[in-house]
């Protein structure tokens, strides 16, 4: 049996938590949060043993810990955890300083811990489905990848504040999910954005309405649209044109019921919140990482897919401040 301490009993904490409960082979050990009470009402679900996260990170007997702290305490919390001879599971991003995680990367590597980058969405079966076809050559050679991900309503501003911008935040999802369908590294970005959902978003310095368009060096496109507003819910999708074919994976409506009438067709809006959504991804995300340090194997996405996408992110930045294409080393 696996040892999992939890550090960081919020939303996502209490996902993978409850992922978890669902795995023979691993179980909660132990739990810790700044928040007295989150901590106490995470144990109290999985029956675990309220700790510090440095008595998580000390303690021999907890194998690995999952970090779904905020994005500015990943840092420390890795480097501990790594010194510990802990495996890690890390949520997205790993950092938001590039030159940071590949400190990480020297140190995680160096001590030689199972590593995962907590990427969900290429555990989402229409996703994993998706690329696997595009593995196996079912539309040959792949040319042109469209991603869609839209948000059903912003976030709040005191967020966006903090957290890092659009493309460090939300589209560094669709940055991985890119690099995982393209199956080549991105080496050019151009991207654009407007503050349209909410002015206050523009007077935080950030956008909520941006496209990036990503280049490979045998000339692959990846165009990526992200907005934080959709009215008819979680808008979630992928193309993938190649010189034998299409392959596309749709939104995941509330149902799959459809009604007709005089006045036409009418079928249920797409799932409206992430957690719903990413539900099955969250969970085989999970029992991946498990599978892979019962087996002895690397998991993946790894630390190092975490620092490229952070590298897409930041270019995509660097280009929506200069309205100029950036290119990757």
């Amino acid at each position: 049996m696996l040892n999992i301490g939890i550090l960081g009993c919020g939303r996502i904490g209490q996902v993978h938590a409850g992922s978890l409960q669902h795995i023979d082979t691993a179980g909660v050990a132990a739990v810790a949060d700044a928040f007295e009470d989150a901590a106490n009402a995470l144990a109290a679900k999985t029956g675990a043993r309220v700790m510090t996260t440095d008595q998580i990170i000390a303690d021999p007997s907890i194998h690995a810990v999952v970090i779904g702290t905020p994005t500015n305490t990943h840092f420390d919390l890795i480097r501990a955890s790594a010194k510990a001879g802990k495996a890690i599971f890390c949520e997205k991003p790993v950092d938001m300083s590039a030159a940071r995680i590949r400190e990480l990367i020297t140190l995680v590597e160096g001590a030689g811990v199972p590593f995962l980058t907590g990427f969900n969405r290429r555990f989402d079966p229409g996703f994993a489905t998706l690329q696997a076809r595009i593995a196996a050559g079912d539309i040959g050679d792949v040319e042109l990848v469209t991603i869609l991900s839209r948000d059903p309503s912003p976030p709040p501003v005191s967020y966006i504040k903090s957290s890092g911008g659009l493309f460090r935040d939300m589209m560094i999802h669709d940055f991985d999910m890119a690099r995982f369908l393209l199956d080549e590294e991105v080496v050019r970005v151009f991207a654009t954005g407007s503050a349209l959902v909410d002015p206050a978003i523009g007077e935080a310095g950030d956008v909520d309405t941006a496209v990036a368009v990503l280049t490979t060096a045998s000339g692959r496109i990846c165009q990526i649209s992200n907005s934080r507003r959709a009215t008819y819910g979680y808008d979630q999708r992928a193309e993938v044109h190649g010189s034998l074919g299409l392959i596309k994976a749709n939104n995941v409506p509330e149902n799959n019921v459809e009604f007709a009438s005089g006045a036409g067709f009418r079928s249920a809006p797409a799932q409206h919140f992430f957690l719903e959504r990413y539900a099955a991804a969250y969970r085989a995300e999970m029992m991946h990482f498990i599978a892979c340090l019962g087996a002895g194997i690397a998991p993946s996405p790894g630390i190092r897919d975490g620092l490229a996408a952070q590298m897409i992110a930041d270019a995509a930045a660097q280009s929506l401040a200069t309205g100029m294409p950036v290119d990757l080393d």
